[in-house]
């Protein structure tokens, strides 16, 4: 099982970036993708998730109206669109799987996901 977010850099505030997660060693298409992030300091925190059949997407407070989540399964491949980026989004992004999404309409739970990738560091900073 490999997971691999890639799309991280230094952008300005309101800026937009788009993250992937890549997913090889398994199927894909059949389970729930979670993005998280760890800000310093910070304990982990959900930021989003999309179920298998894209048909339920979650999102944390912080960050509904601004990211949105989306799932090429062909591709084995999970996107996070990040538009009018603030400090505060700063953190190592993470994608997860191997958990639900869409028990509750409220942001994914670290705790509930088995298997987590590597990051990738987002830094919003003028």
């Amino acid at each position: 099982v490999q997971l691999q977010a890639s799309g991280g850099g230094l952008v300005q505030p309101g800026g937009s970036l788009r993250l992937s997660c890549k997913a090889s060693g398994f199927g894909m298409p059949n389970f729930a993708i979670g993005w998280f992030r760890q800000a310093p300091g910070k304990k982990r925190e959900g930021v989003s998730c999309i179920s298998n059949n894209v048909e339920v997407t979650a999102y944390a407070e912080s960050v509904k109206g601004r990211f949105t989540i989306s799932r090429d399964n062909a591709k084995n491949t999970v996107y996070l669109q990040m538009n009018n980026l603030k400090p505060e989004d700063t953190a190592v992004y993470y994608c997860a799987t191997f958990g639900p999404c869409g028990v509750t309409a409220s942001a994914p739970k670290p705790d509930l996901f088995d298997y987590f990738g590597q990051g990738t560091l987002v830094t919003v900073s003028s």
